[in-house]
């Protein structure tokens, strides 16, 4: 087996590069142009890719595509064996509105069958997609000669390895030989029909033939997994009800675009496929999941022989559809049944079959507890028995007996006797033919027996004949017309009789006054149907169903005048039927439906009556069956309003019941339910009941106060007005005293109560009652008073002292006060303030008498500026609030006279140069200070902008640059004093990078790294240096050395690696660009050992300071780094002092020593760090120092 791969070059033009991309739709291949795609940009894919066609030649092909893509790609579409150039065959479109791209081929020819791509490309990538065309042609072009095999061949993809040729090919079989056609339907067939396809073809060795057997299954699924990933659930081919036969299995492909075929005898079929419509082809291929399903239609005894599935060359499946030369001479017909009896269906075949296929309903049917399937000594009769018949029973049903099929109704009718009690099983039969099936049988016997005897006579009158004559053909087996003439030989049938010929009379106009109408019947009921014409002179003919009416016992025709009429004394089903009059000419038709007022099973009724409980939340449920009906409509209703579909409410209706379901069912669901059944014979209703059990309601108010003492309160209420759908078993009584939050429960009261008596109150106080009713699914919502209720009369507070003011501002005034002199006896809850304003006699309270003031003292904010305020206080006890104090003085809301007071400044800032420079300083002073802002003790420049509001000034410059660097003062000053403060400024830019970087190696094992300083560092005098190192081993960028503020470092190396050094110039605004070092090989500058004359070397020497310490003066708050550099050998022991005070223990200082960069760290800058700082460095040789000096300014 073998696959043909196009091959594509990846078109990427010069400087792009070729990313292969994985898509989530899979079969669709990527490739991107460049490395990184900018941002908001994409590549081309697919969201929607071409499927794979297997088509009928002479149809529309159409391949749909959606693409995405920014910016949005170009579509365009090509094959692999040929152009899509030309318009007549190929016409690409592109939909703006759904961004869909498709190829219409129309009148499709064989010869564009083929691998077609489609191909998406923008600037950034490119998206394929490829996908198969195969073309059918119907009947391999039956007007071509079967000559022309090879052309055909050439137009199959793939050589079949199935050894099952057409006819045409087909080698003569040797003696002996086993027919192919025995193993290809073994490996497909199940292991309990393996003796009987043996015993079909003569196999009697069953061990050689499994031997056998075995190796070619492995063989073949050696073959298919090639293909196919899994296949399972084999059925064979079988005839259905509907006069089709269909095959069908599950199988999974490894790829969806391999090719399916399907071959009959060894000749290739055409078929449909799934979603194409076409009803010239009567194959069928559909696909759904992982199942396929093949379908015959319209059958015809041609259709009989070996049926194989192929893909891509390989057999998958084999069956074989055999199709006996058979009919029904006798078919089954309708039989009406009662409830609880047996139904019976039979016919008669034209030749003996052991056994036909019983369908009730389009289901298959077999022996058993509901069925009984019976079969003749001579296989030509066959019943079905239908036990038991209930009423959903109804519907069609149908026997099939190899391609022909015949079938029937099953009407079940409801027993009426003895209504409301149930049905017994009944022992009699219904139904059957209603002819002789065993006489018809039997004829039919001897008519096959008398074929059997003519073809004997006939081979052994050929065997005796002298010479080769060609041998009388065999009489044909009875055609079905026989046995169904022979069946009207049997049953005598009456001769119609002819309605009577009427007089003629002389021509007369007739016209019609009042038609038929559609009339809808009860069954058992009188009925009659009528028409009136213009004359009363003129006769007519009634008719049902095109055949003419005349009386008979229980209908009678009559004319009365002009009016004509069928009078029915009681409807029967039969009755039913297109009824028509027709005299003079002139033509009313009008149908007659006779059936059943739909009705309920006594028993169902008697159940449905029953009411149902449910809980709140729960769910409530009514099912009610009935007989089957058609054209039944089924309504549901609550208390007379009808409930629909939707919500809390679902309604299921079915052929034989209706389900009424309410979801979380609430209190106002309970209620009468009931359900109707409506059809054009009558109404029937049934009634129920919802009861939703759930926590009772509160009480019904309010609550009555029956007697209130300074020792007793006495409460009573009403019932509830929802009892929650059962009986209330006692009342909780709970209190709450007014100003405290807890509820205290007092006890609980039977049901018959409606009173309670409150022993436990204090004189004066107020209290909050609630009641709760209860019943036995809980405790239900309370009744709460509407207002306290207090024990006694009230007893007042007297009034407090008159007010005092400790402090006033524009926005607050602090008072205090002291507290009654008598407080009537109860306890003081608090108080409440009152403030009125000069030159009004309002008195506006600052706090409700609920939320009372505790304490002596409280901060008035409700005051403007500048204005003159009294204040009042009352106390508040259990009664409320007393008498109010004497008002306060007039007390003024402004602020006193203070100095200013910076609020929370900052005291640095680091601006980038070309950025906006704002500097917010707030303050709080009175009365409103004067603002002067100097720059480095000087006035500021006349383009800076200064901005002042009350409580705050703002220094603004648009755009800084470095010369606006310094130190800004603010100062405030009033009345009462001024105050002023520093913020330093330091506008900064990215710095530049340091100059040429040089390496030397004066001892082994390190280096000394050594640059030229960055342009910046005269200007910024926060500007370091940062080194990092690559050596060979780890080959990534490491930082060996940071904040150095001089222009060398010594770095550590080891021989056989290579280094690189990159030194960046840093400030507060982050690092520069990098400046590179030459690269330091493996022998690259290697001091060179003098091994010429010995003499010996000494390393060890003493300490030196390389770079000393610097001058820092630095703000208050902010932080400071010294360094310096030291060597010597042995590596010198490092101390820090400040003054002469050895700082290395201490823990506000963090210091540093690498490598002979020694460096201290001060976080916060404070007056403490002042002095002079000095670095001393000791080893063997000797002793270096260098010190500097610290000024800390505020």
């Amino acid at each position: 087996m073998w696959k043909r791969k196009a091959k594509e070059s990846d078109q990427t033009a010069t400087g792009q590069v070729g990313i292969k991309k994985k898509s989530k739709v899979p079969g669709v291949m990527i490739t991107q142009y460049v490395e990184e795609i900018p941002e908001g940009k994409s590549h081309p894919d697919f969201t929607r890719k071409p499927i794979a066609l297997t088509i009928q030649e002479g149809k529309l092909a159409i391949f749909k595509a959606i693409c995405i893509g920014e910016p949005y790609p170009t579509v365009t579409w090509g094959r692999n064996n040929g152009e899509v150039t030309d318009p007549e065959k190929y016409q690409p479109k592109f939909d703006p509105n759904s961004l869909e791209h498709t190829l219409e081929m129309p009148n499709i020819k064989s010869d564009q069958a083929d691998t077609y791509k489609c191909f998406a490309v923008n600037e950034f990538g490119k998206a394929v997609v490829t996908v198969m065309l195969n073309i059918i042609e119907v009947g391999f072009k039956k007007n071509k000669a079967q000559a022309t095999t090879e052309v055909v061949a050439e137009k199959v993809p793939l050589l079949r390895k199935s050894k099952i040729k057409p006819k045409a090919q087909q080698e003569k079989k040797k003696d002996g030989e086993i027919d192919e056609k025995f193993w290809e339907i073994l490996m497909s067939a199940d292991k309990k029909d393996y003796e009987r396809i043996c015993a079909e073809y003569g196999v009697t060795n069953f061990r050689w033939m499994l031997n056998t057997l075995n190796v070619k299954k492995q063989e073949r699924e050696e073959e298919q997994a090639l293909f196919i990933k899994s296949i399972s659930n084999l059925k064979p081919i079988e005839v259905a009800p509907t006069g089709c036969a269909a095959f069908e299995l599950e199988m999974e492909l490894l790829e969806s675009t391999s090719k399916i075929f399907i071959f009959k005898d060894g000749e290739m079929v055409p078929f449909n496929i799934k979603d194409q419509e076409d009803d010239e082809l009567k194959h069928e291929l559909k696909q759904v999941g992982k199942k396929y399903v093949f379908t015959i239609k319209d059958l015809l005894p041609d259709d009989a022989g070996l049926y194989q599935m192929d893909v891509e060359g390989v057999t998958v499946f084999s069956t074989d559809f055999k199709i006996p030369v058979i009919d029904f001479l006798v078919k089954i017909q309708e039989v009406k049944a009662i409830e609880r009896e047996d139904a019976v269906f039979e016919c008669v075949l034209s030749n003996p079959f052991s056994k036909i296929n019983w369908f009730a309903k389009s289901l298959p049917v077999e022996a058993g507890e509901k069925f009984d399937i019976e079969v003749s000594e001579d296989k030509l009769i066959h019943r079905l028995v239908v036990k038991d018949c209930a009423l959903t029973d109804k519907g069609i049903y149908a026997a099939v007996a190899g391609i022909k099929s015949c079938n029937a109704w099953l009407v079940v009718n409801p027993d009426k006797s003895d209504p409301g009690k149930k049905k017994a099983r009944k022992t009699t039969r219904t139904g059957g033919s209603g002819v002789d099936l065993a006489k018809i049988a039997q004829e039919q016997q001897e008519k096959l027996q008398k074929v059997r005897e003519e073809r004997i006579e006939a081979v052994k009158a050929a065997k005796e004949a002298p010479a080769p004559d060609p041998a009388p053909a065999p009489a044909p087996a009875p055609a079905p017309a026989s046995g169904v003439g022979d069946l009207k030989q049997s049953v005598p049938i009456p001769e119609p009789v002819a309605p009577p010929i009427p007089e003629p009379v002389e021509e007369i106009i007739v016209t019609l006054t009042q038609g038929l109408t559609d009339i809808y019947a009860v069954h058992g009921n009188p009925v009659e149907l009528a028409c009136t014409i213009s004359s009363d002179k003129v006769d007519g003919v009634w008719k049902q169903d095109d055949e003419t009416l005349t009386s008979e016992a229980g209908r009678t025709i009559k004319k009365d005048g002009a009016t004509h009429k069928v009078i029915i004394e009681s409807a029967k089903y039969d009755h039913s039927g297109k009824y028509s009059f027709e005299a003079g000419g002139i033509t009313t038709e009008g149908s007659l439906f006779v059936g059943d007022v739909p009705e309920f099973d006594a028993d169902d009724l008697h159940n449905f009556s029953k009411p149902v409980i449910v809980k709140v939340g729960q769910n409530a449920s009514f099912k009610m069956p009935f007989t089957p009906q058609e054209n039944i409509e089924i309504k549901w209703f609550k208390d007379g309003a009808e409930l629909s579909d939707g919500g809390g409410v679902k309604i299921q209706k079915e052929p034989n019941h209706s389900r009424l379901l309410m979801k979380e069912c609430i209190r106002t669901d309970a209620g009468e339910i009931k359900i109707q059944l409506k059809t054009p014979f009558g109404v029937v209703e049934a009634t129920s009941r919802l009861i939703v059990l759930d926590k009772p309601g509160p009480p019904e108010g309010p609550v009555e106060i029956i007697e209130s003492t300074s020792s007793v309160i006495d409460l009573g209420w009403k019932y509830p007005k929802d009892d929650g759908g059962s009986k209330v078993t006692n009342y909780i009584i709970e209190r709450q005293q007014v100003g405290q939050a807890m509820w205290k429960k007092l006890g609980d009261v039977s049901a018959d109560r409606l009173t309670f008596r409150d022993r436990n109150v204090s004189h004066g106080k107020q209290y909050n009652y609630r009641i709760y009713a209860e019943n036995p699914d809980g405790i239900g919502e309370p009744l709460v008073t509407i207002e306290s209720i207090m024990a006694g009369i009230l007893v007042f507070a007297g009034p407090p002292g008159a007010p005092k003011v400790e402090s006033a501002t524009k926005n607050c005034i602090n008072l205090k006060w002291e507290p009654p002199i008598d407080d009537g006896g109860t306890i003081i809850l608090g108080y409440q303030l009152e403030k009125r304003k000069k030159d009004t006699n309002q008195w506006i309270a600052m706090n409700s008498v609920n939320e009372p003031i505790e304490g002596l003292k409280f901060a008035v904010k409700d005051v403007s500026e500048g204005a003159e305020y009294e204040f009042r206080v009352a106390a508040i006890n259990e009664s409320g609030a007393g008498e109010p104090s004497p008002p306060c003085a007039m007390v003024c809301a402004k602020n006193p006279p203070m100095r200013p007071q910076f609020k929370a400044p900052e005291d640095f800032m680091v601006i980038r140069a070309g950025n906006s420079l704002r500097i917010k300083m707030s303050y709080e002073a009175e009365p409103l200070p004067v603002i002067t802002w100097l720059k480095d003790d000087e006035p500021i420049s006349p383009w800076i902008n200064i901005i002042n509001v009350e409580g705050a000034s703002t220094l603004s410059i648009p755009s800084s640059k470095r010369s606006d660097s310094g130190v800004y003062t603010i100062m405030a000053k009033n009345s009462s004093g001024s105050a002023s403060f520093d913020v330093e400024v330091r506008v900064t830019d990215e710095p530049k990078p340091p100059g040429p970087v040089a390496l030397e190696q004066l001892v082994d094992g390190k280096i000394i790294i050594t640059w030229a300083p960055s342009p910046d560092e005269e200007v910024d005098d926060r500007l370091h240096y940062m080194v990092a190192e690559h050596e060979s081993n780890t080959r990534i960028w490491r930082t060996i050395a940071d904040r150095l503020f001089c222009n060398t470092f010594t770095a550590n190396i080891h021989y056989g690696r290579e280094y690189h050094f990159r030194v960046f110039a840093k400030n507060d605004m982050g690092p520069s660009d990098p400046s590179n070092s030459p690269t330091w090989g493996v022998n690259q500058m290697k001091v060179a050992p003098v091994t010429n004359v010995p003499v010996t070397v000494c390393l060890e020497r003493p300490p030196s300071i390389l770079v000393p310490l610097k001058v820092h003066t630095p703000p208050k708050g902010y932080k400071c780094y010294m360094t310096c550099a030291v060597r010597g050998t042995p590596s010198p022991r490092v101390s820090w002092y400040l003054n002469d005070i050895c700082i290395n223990s201490n823990k506000s200082y963090y210091i540093t020593n690498t490598h002979g960069i020694c460096s201290m760290y001060i976080t916060r800058v404070c007056p403490d760090n002042e002095g002079e700082y000095k670095v001393v460095a000791i080893n063997t040789f000797g002793k270096a120092e260098c010190s500097s000096k610290v000024s800390v300014r505020d």
